[in-house]
């Protein structure tokens, strides 16, 4: 076992003088099953074809690009495990200082826009003789017409924009292997036309039949009403089972959409993480210390994909789907006990999940067989009554790792839904406490806000405190001293001052002190950046208000943190302007003390927790809320190091 070529002469030591695909991945390569580059290529391989990889090159000229020859049968361009712009800039749109999925954790070795930028250049170094396929995150959600927040504008499908010749929208690996006999076959590109979670492109409506249309490109940038339509429709027809074609005219192309791939059996599943993964970055990158990325999900195991819980502003829905997918308790079981003979293997296996720990089944039988409701949820804003909220076998799945020889303790990092737990009868509470927790618990209650959750896709404030009840009260009976850490997000659509002051109420009330606080990043492809860019929300056509001057939010992050000194003034200033100057004084529900006249009279200055201060504060932190970033990608994770009060 080795790793996969990226020179020719790793091609020339396996005697290969021609690959079948070459992988172009704007992350930096690291062979383990939690990037999906190594994924699809190990698939591939397995499959019989010659593959090799170029990760990170070199966009300033086609030098790179031109390095491992001319593939077969095409070049699969990817911008990483994560969308190029988000990966580059903050929420205050300034670039970032760090990549985790680059060499030594440094940003600069992707450019902006890598998925275009990639296929410009394979364009300039091989002419249209190639065909080239993208996938991977950023195609995945921009692959119809789509806001992109970092230029401040509504921007065409990107598959119209690269010149590509195909888009593999998902998780990829049912579709990949689906193209990749029909090229090898002798099959054109062009008219590989019927592969589902694929995009292609025509000229016109007149080269496609059996579809639906969506408002152009044109429509959609001119009227925020048509983009909230377009997206209406999009989103309702995400589902493989019951999903309708859809096409968009973007200038001179009409993009068109294939229902999504189906989703993976176990069986499937257990194949793609049996396959023979290095599980470490590739040594070219030893001497700057590795891809950080790694270190979060080296000892993490992907039990299931897909996710119904329905947050809107996740990607998941878009991407891996709402169903359900798991893997069987033998192939997890095999890839533990890979994991125990690790030689820096320490006894602690990290984490057992998926983009939620605790959805380890389908939501429902009916699902499998006919696909997601049409225009419901599952959990939001009312609990389906189908429901399957059962932890059985993911409880006998946690047991069985716990006996494994080597395995000191099994964690869930993961995120948990505390609502979904809080309808199950079972034990799974009680051994998520005694059993899979190290002192704190990371949660995501996102707001607290009853109007603001329901926006997000999520439950109500009276659910997380039934909980936080819970939650103690066990810990209480097993004699532990475990907290809960909340992730709360400012400035998602919806959220007002008045609500953010609710939400810094609660928090004291509670007595947390999040360490970490996150803005709401408009990402490509979710509903929560529809109703940001439109103040609309696309399923009710009701209006939406959303915080966008750089002050106003501002005071809503600085209310998360509302003991900060330095975010003093911006505290002042949202509780005198929403009228709740109640919350400033010396009673035990106040929020900030009176002011001190003195030291403004005496220094003629704005304190150092000034409103200006406080602005160029945040834009240089920043907050994620993508979940193919911090929950969808694990290794984007920060650790809480400060333990929270009760």
């Amino acid at each position: 076992m080795s790793f996969l070529p990226v020179t020719r002469k790793d091609m020339e030591e396996r005697g290969w003088q021609q690959l079948d695909f070459i992988f172009v991945s704007g992350d930096a390569y690291v062979d383990h099953p939690s990037f999906g580059p190594a994924i699809l290529c190990r698939l591939l391989e397995k499959h019989g074809y010659r593959v090799g990889i170029i990760p990170q090159p070199d966009w300033h000229s086609t030098k790179d690009f031109a390095s491992l020859g001319k593939p077969r049968l095409g070049f699969l361009v990817s911008s990483g495990n994560l969308d190029s712009q988000l990966s580059r800039y903050t929420a205050a749109r300034r670039l970032r200082h760090d990549d985790s999925y680059s060499p030594g954790g440094k940003a600069g070795f992707r450019p902006e826009r890598a998925v275009l930028v990639y296929t410009a250049r394979l364009r300039e170094c091989w002419g249209s003789e190639v065909p080239i396929i993208i996938g991977g995150i950023e195609a995945s959600l921009r692959r119809f017409a789509h806001y992109d927040y970092w230029a401040d504008e509504v921007k065409p499908s990107i598959l119209a924009e690269c010149g590509a010749d195909l888009l593999v929208y998902g998780m990829g690996e049912r579709q990949l292997i689906e193209i990749a006999a029909q090229l090898h076959q002798g099959v054109e590109i062009q008219n590989i036309q019927d592969v589902q979670g694929t995009c292609f492109r025509v000229p016109n409506f007149d080269y496609i039949w059996d579809y639906e249309a969506v408002a152009s490109f044109e429509q959609v940038r001119e009227s925020k009403r048509a983009f909230a339509e377009a997206f209406r429709q999009e989103y309702l027809e995400q589902d493989a089972f019951r999903g309708k074609r859809l096409a968009q005219q973007n200038g001179s192309w009409c993009i068109v959409q294939n229902p999504p791939a189906m989703p993976l059996s176990t069986e499937e599943m257990d194949e793609i993480y049996d396959l023979p993964y290095m599980r470490t970055w590739h040594p070219m990158y030893d001497q700057a210390g590795g891809v950080p990325a790694i270190e979060e999900v080296k000892f993490s195991i992907t039990a299931h994909r897909g996710c119904f819980g329905g947050c809107h502003f996740c990607a998941i829905i878009s991407h891996q789907g709402r169903i359900i997918q798991p893997r069987s308790d033998a192939s997890i079981l095999r890839e533990a006990k890979i994991m125990t003979e690790q030689p820096d293997f320490k006894g602690y296996i990290h984490d057992v999940g998926g983009p939620t720990a605790n959805f380890h089944q389908p939501a429902c039988q009916a699902q499998l067989e006919r696909g997601t409701c049409h225009g419901r949820q599952c959990l939001s804003p009312d609990t389906c009554k189908n429901l399957t909220a059962s932890h059985a076998g993911y409880l006998d799945l946690l047991r069985q790792l716990r006996q494994l020889p080597k395995v000191k303790k099994v964690f869930i990092r993961s995120g948990i839904r505390f609502d979904y737990l809080m309808l199950a009868k079972d034990d799974f509470l009680r051994e998520l406490c005694e059993h899979h927790i190290s002192g704190q618990l990371k949660i995501a209650p996102e707001h607290i806000s009853d109007r603001v959750t329901r926006l997000m896709g999520k439950s109500g404030s009276r659910v997380y405190r039934r909980f936080v009840e819970k939650f103690t009260r066990m810990n209480r009976q097993l004699g532990k001293k475990q907290y809960l850490v909340p992730y709360f997000m400012s400035s998602h659509p919806g959220s007002q001052l008045e609500d953010a002051i609710e939400l810094a109420e609660f928090i004291k009330e509670m007595g947390y002190h999040p360490e970490q606080v996150q803005d709401f990043i408009p990402t490509p492809g979710t509903l929560s950046t529809c109703m940001w860019y439109t103040g609309l929300n696309p399923l009710t056509g009701q209006q939406v208000y959303s915080a966008k001057s750089p002050e106003e939010k501002a005071m809503q992050r600085a209310l998360m943190q509302f003991w900060l000194p330095k975010n003093y003034e911006l505290v002042r200033r949202a509780l005198e302007k929403a009228g709740r100057r109640d919350l400033i004084g010396y009673g035990a529900e106040c929020l900030i003390r009176p002011e001190k006249k003195a030291s403004r009279e005496n220094t003629g200055k704005q304190p150092a927790g000034g409103t200006a201060g406080a602005i160029r504060d945040i834009q240089h932190k920043h907050g994620n809320n993508s979940k193919n970033s911090s929950r969808n990608n694990k290794a984007g994770n920060h650790k809480n190091r400060k333990k929270l009060v009760k």
